[in-house]
């Protein structure tokens, strides 16, 4: 008989099993091959820090210097607005078209700042595009129509002149000077690190291996047209969640609101300028007439009047209705997954723009009639369909909010 202290030989195995030996301090285990289940992938190897090494390479900051050159770009424009304005108004004038142009401006952008609710635009952003259209794309304009108005004159006719600069050439320009504002917000600002461990993560981001770079790119997300823009957090494309992403209405509500404040601006500017001229006209020939003994009234200042009738009760809506056709192209291109789409939709939009401003221009050489008839046809329809984008974009954002309460 074998004695109690011996153990049998399948005891001793499942007693090896239960308690498995240690592993020594300086013992490396050969790793096991991994096995593809069906239907899932591998597991990616872990890389510890990899969101943090990424996140803070891509964490740069925008100098201050292109702000500062902003500021005294706009501010040189402003002076220079304001000089050629005076000169062709004068300085009553000028007070007046101002004061007269003020009027229908917290409207407009009061409709701007409802869909921006729905956009969330930065205010710094929309006072940069506001001052934009007021000062910088307005001297690029008066400048430019004039040098183009000269041209087209001297080398087509008064007449033919005249109406090729009106229909062709002011829409090309303002439209483009309008437009520029836009892209400026998304066009690449010299970016520099912030420290010396940013750089040191840049530089290791850029220098690691294979798996490590396809994971930086994998968060990134590159998007042939918007891989060297400045990412801004309203044109950010919807995630993939679906065979077909598509341009979610925040971003389109982006697009319009920047096109709108431009817009605004320049109208106000241009405003400005066709009332001053208009009441200094009025006050001439009142003064011509009846000298300075009467008393003035309002028929000695019709021109005024329909001037103001015809662009601030009429048409307060005609600019931000033509650049919001830009800002909707931008949005469009930035934020689709179609790449036929991103190409064509910005020149669309651009185009779009160009020839409702013409055929906007071309009505006010039709007579009343011509110009009522265009306005019902065209302007009334186009802004119908604005308001109702707004709508519904504005309805679409506070339902994804009730629902995510």
């Amino acid at each position: 008989m074998s004695s109690p202290s011996s153990g049998s030989p399948p005891m001793e195995a499942a007693a090896a099993a239960a308690d498995p030996p240690t592993r020594a301090a300086d013992a490396r285990l050969i790793p096991e091959p991994r096995v593809r289940r069906a239907g899932l992938p591998l597991p990616r190897p872990p890389y510890p820090g990899l969101d943090n090494l990424v996140r803070r390479a891509a964490r740069l900051r925008y100098p201050a210097i292109s702000s500062v050159l902003a500021g005294f770009t706009l501010a040189g424009c402003a002076a220079l607005i304001l000089q050629l304005v005076q000169r062709q108004t004068g300085t009553t004038g000028l007070l007046v078209g101002m004061g007269l142009a003020m009027l229908p401006l917290p409207f407009v952008l009061g409709a701007l700042a409802w869909l921006n609710q729905t956009a969330r635009v930065p205010l710094r952003h929309t006072l940069f595009c506001l001052a934009w259209g007021a000062f910088a794309a307005t001297t690029v304009a008066i400048m430019a129509n004039g040098w183009a108005s000269d041209f087209l004159i001297t080398h087509q006719g008064s007449t033919r002149g005249g109406t090729l600069g009106a229909e062709f050439a002011t829409p090309l320009i303002e439209e483009t000077a309008k437009g520029a504002a836009l892209l400026l917000l998304v066009l690449p600002v010299r970016r520099r690190l912030r420290c010396r461990a940013e750089r040191t993560c840049a530089v290791l981001a850029r220098r690691a291996p294979g798996p490590l770079r396809r994971s930086a790119r994998r968060l990134r997300r590159p998007h042939p047209l918007r891989a060297r823009l400045r990412p801004l957090p309203y044109f950010r494309p919807r995630p993939r969640t679906r065979t077909r992403a598509r341009s979610n209405p925040r971003t389109l509500a982006a697009g319009t609101v920047l096109g709108g404040v431009t817009a605004c601006g320049f109208a106000f500017t241009e405003n400005a300028l066709y009332l001053g001229r208009a009441f200094t006209d009025d006050q001439q020939t009142r003064l011509d007439s009846i000298g300075l003994g009467a008393a003035p009234s309002l028929r000695d200042y019709d021109s005024t009047v329909h001037t103001f009738v015809l662009r601030g009760l009429l048409s307060p809506f005609a600019h931000p209705l033509f650049t919001a056709l830009t800002g909707l192209g931008l949005a469009i291109s930035l934020t689709t997954a179609r790449r036929w789409l991103a190409r064509l939709a910005a020149p669309v939009g651009l185009l779009l723009s160009m020839a409702l401003h013409g055929t906007w221009n071309a009505a006010a050489g039709l007579g009343t009639h011509g110009f009522l008839l265009v306005y019902g046809l065209l302007m009334v329809p186009c802004f119908a369909a604005l308001v109702c984008f707004s709508v519904w974009a504005r309805a679409r954002t506070v339902r994804h909010l009730l629902r995510r309460k």
